[in-house]
């Protein structure tokens, strides 16, 4: 199952990174329930908090040095080190890294001249390194807490749970709420 849950995990951040690099133009239609849902919370998340992820994301770059992959890996350590890995969370790093991504190709393009829908290949590579480091972290190292909470179809459900109580919900602002614990440590560990 581990495999599985690994290739899943990658499966949606890739998903979500080339929704993020290729916005505004359209993107494909999401490969599965947990791709839609994860595109929906996490640029609902992004937009209630977009300067937040936007001066964290300049942060981290200023900071990261060549390889960003080993430094977004110690960022998702922080967003988890009180140990209490939530939906909230793990919605907030998919957030980040699609900022992240983002920015790296709006950087690597304007130092290589590129028109803007070009995209350069060593951003390519960075985008899959991302989305390799986050199904590491999810997919491996917090393969027990993914498969206790029944694995991304129980991220489906919380999505959906999330989605009837309605727009404006007590259950939206637990999932922000959940997620801004976890920026105020991103926060603190990029600023310090």
């Amino acid at each position: 199952m581990s495999c599985g849950l690994w290739k899943e995990t990658l499966a949606l951040a890739e998903d979500y990174l080339y929704l993020c690099r290729t916005s505004p133009r359209p993107a494909p239609p999401p490969p599965s329930e947990s791709a839609a849902a994860m595109r929906r919370l996490a640029q609902d998340m992004e937009t209630q908090h977009q300067a937040r992820f936007h001066s964290l994301a300049q942060t981290f770059l200023r900071q990261c040095g060549p390889d960003p992959c080993s430094s977004l890996r110690k960022v998702m350590e922080e967003l988890v080190g009180d140990g209490h890995l939530n939906w909230g969370r793990v919605v907030s790093l998919f957030t980040f890294t699609g900022v992240l991504a983002r920015q790296l190709l709006e950087q690597n393009g304007t130092k290589l001249g590129l028109d803007p829908g070009q995209e350069p290949g060593q951003e390519l590579g960075h985008c899959r390194g991302l989305a390799e480091t986050i199904a590491d972290y999810l997919g491996e190292e917090k393969k027990d807490w993914l498969l206790e909470s029944d694995g991304w179809e129980g991220f489906c459900k919380f999505s959906r749970s999330a989605r009837e109580v309605g727009q404006d919900s007590s259950m939206k602002t637990a999932l922000f709420a959940a997620a801004g614990v976890g920026l105020a440590g991103l926060t603190f560990l990029l600023v310090r």
